[in-house]
């Protein structure tokens, strides 16, 4: 009986940590609406009882019907418990009883039976749906840590295309799981060093990996646990400092990004140059003025030279031939061939979806079952 226990609290805890993005009304909000409702039956059964309380006789004392008898009628009646001690006497009583309080009795019981079975059925449905997400969902993008990194990193995986429906956030905080929910993404509370809140999290199918924990340490370990979970997925991850990237980087990471010292290269660049400082901010600005991404050619494009691009208002940084990356200093590409990507400056705009033939999709736009 002890490890049936056990297995019950172990999935009970697997379905409070997933969260899914709902317009729904919150279980507490829920539950207080149906008590008001109920409440409200009570108190207008009540008033109109003793509204009418001559047409009520008390067969247990003569001294007539009080706001406490109406209000014990009006309880012992919702509930279909129906003692007989107080009963209506007069035709209009009668019918009152019959045309208004009987159908305020079934709504009463509507709402207690309904709360009741949501209680008792809330956490089967919950596991029910955790298990169909899980089965449906591949190649996903997790992103672990809800800070100010994760959050910027959501909301420009948004910006270029990413189903929400594809993304799963992992965060310690409740709220700010909560807050992930509210962009349509699926959030899973729990501390991500634990290896079953990764899995809970479907890191083991994940293609891509956003690592942006507050902590260096804590990013490191966190690596290392998606590593060994997903041998061939994509792993970013932030790290405050250069020594803590080289360790990212022999954890699993594919590429570190160092914030700290990045932003310290853009404050002396700034000064420098105030022009400069203020290209390259406008450039990681995603969503407005210019953008930096990578995207594949489309069917206009294949078979011209980079430079015809650049003149029709995309510049050219870089042309993704298979795995090879060829910059444009480098001159070697003459005309895109089909399958090429191309990583581009551009005016921030809704990216390209008129891809050539043979052009495999970016990374992350691909639509996804809804879970």
């Amino acid at each position: 009986m002890a490890e049936l226990g056990n297995l019950f609290d172990e999935d009970a805890d697997e379905v409070s940590r997933v969260v899914f993005p709902s317009r729904r009304l919150s279980a507490r909000r829920s539950l207080g609406t149906r008590i008001a409702i109920a409440v409200g039956i009570v108190v207008f059964t009540t008033l109109l009882v003793y509204w009418e309380r001559d047409g009520y006789a008390d067969f247990g004392q003569d001294n007539g019907v009080s706001f406490v008898d109406a209000l014990y009628y009006s309880t012992v009646t919702l509930s279909t418990t129906g003692y007989g001690d107080i009963a209506p006497i007069t035709s209009g009583t009668r019918l009152m009883n019959v045309f208004v309080i009987t159908p305020l009795r079934f709504l009463f019981l509507i709402v207690l039976v309904s709360t009741t079975v949501e209680v008792l059925t809330q956490a089967a449905r919950e596991r029910s749906r955790v298990n169909r997400w899980r089965k449906r969902m591949k190649d996903q993008t997790v992103i672990v840590g809800f800070g100010v990194k994760g959050q910027a990193a959501l909301r420009s995986l948004l910006a270029h295309g990413a189903d929400p429906r594809t993304v799963v956030v992992v965060a310690a905080d409740r709220y700010a799981v909560a807050e992930a929910t509210r962009q349509g993404v699926t959030g899973v509370v729990g501390d991500a060093r634990n290896e079953q809140v990764l899995r809970d999290a479907g890191v083991p199918e994940a293609s891509q990996v956003i690592v942006a924990a507050d902590q260096d340490d804590t990013a490191i370990m966190v690596t290392l646990r998606v590593r060994a979970l997903a041998k061939d997925a994509v792993i970013v991850a932030a790290a405050r400092e250069e020594s803590a990237a080289d360790l990212l980087r022999q954890s699993g990471a594919d590429r570190v990004i160092t914030h700290a010292e990045s932003a310290g290269n853009l404050m002396s660049l700034s000064l420098l140059s105030a022009n400069v400082g203020a290209m390259l901010e406008d450039l990681m600005n995603t969503g407005k003025g210019l953008e930096v991404v990578e995207r594949p050619i489309t069917r206009a494009e294949l078979g011209r030279a980079p430079a015809d691009i650049q003149d029709e208002g995309d510049l050219v940084l870089a042309v993704v031939r298979g795995d090879d990356v060829i910059r444009f200093d480098e001159g070697s590409i003459r005309v895109f061939q089909p399958g090429d990507r191309i990583v581009v400056i551009r005016k921030a705009k809704e990216p390209a979806t008129d891809a050539a033939p043979g052009t495999p999709p970016a990374p992350g736009t691909r639509p996804r079952p809804r879970p």
